[in-house]
């Protein structure tokens, strides 16, 4: 079984990749945002063409799988980068977005639940 690296020991270990190569001044907020929109949008291109059930199989070609495989590891890796610059701790930022969400869309038919599993609500953004 492969062991998991910590979230905090990434999130150095990019900084310290940063650092080392001087990138600092470039990994602005604004910088950062942008890079991510880049990458999330590669994750999209590989995806944009395929039917449901298409995508639903694209780890199943070695090729393709390790396509998303990069592109998700480009998207955390720039994701974490800007909760670094921020002073985000994006564990505790989903948590919390979590519970929000189970608040504002309780469980259908729980007491204060919406009718037909709240059609037409999206979580908040």
């Amino acid at each position: 079984m492969t062991e998991h690296p910590d979230l905090d020991r990434l999130q150095r270990r990019l900084a310290e990749f940063a650092a080392a190569r001087n990138w600092q001044p470039y990994h602005t907020p604004k910088s950062l945002v942008a890079a991510l929109s880049v990458e999330a949008s590669e994750l999209v291109e590989i995806f944009q063409w395929l039917t449901p059930e298409e995508s639903a199989r694209v780890m199943a070609d070695p090729a393709t799988a390790h396509r998303v495989t990069d592109e998700v590891a480009d998207v955390l890796a720039y994701l974490l980068q800007l909760c670094e610059v921020l002073g985000i701790d994006p564990l505790a930022a989903l948590a919390a977005k979590i519970e929000r969400n189970e608040r504002r869309f309780p469980v259908p038919g729980a007491q204060g639940g919406q009718d037909a599993g709240g059609e037409g609500q999206q979580a908040d953004s």
